[in-house]
């Protein structure tokens, strides 16, 4: 895991959502999920691409299931967008790379 991409479980998540000046996406995954795998490296790379742009985060919806429920993410890959620590953006479903940079608003 690219060391520009930040884990973040249940004590973790409204610190970082909350505390950052950047944009903050947000994906949601799970080990088990084939699209979330897809997903995955080509955030790796946006959050190179873009550092200090925008940051990019992980959250295991199996490991931290309170937080997946407390914004209704019914189906996985899921990406929300934060900004001043409110949701701006949804993105459901794996993409291509500039389509995520598309709907990101990078």
């Amino acid at each position: 895991m690219s060391e520009n991409v930040t884990i973040l479980n249940e004590s973790t998540f409204d610190e970082v959502i909350n505390g950052s000046a950047e944009p903050v996406v947000v994906d949601f995954w799970a080990e088990w999920c084939g699209p979330c795998k897809m997903v995955g490296p080509i955030l790796e790379e946006i959050a190179e691409e873009q550092a200090g742009r925008v940051k990019i985060t992980k959250l295991n919806v199996d490991e931290n299931p309170s937080i997946a429920q407390r914004f209704q993410v019914m189906s996985i890959p899921t990406m929300l967008v934060f900004e001043g620590g409110e949701v701006t953006k949804t993105v459901v479903g794996a993409k291509a790379k500039a389509q995520l940079i598309e709907e990101f608003g990078l």
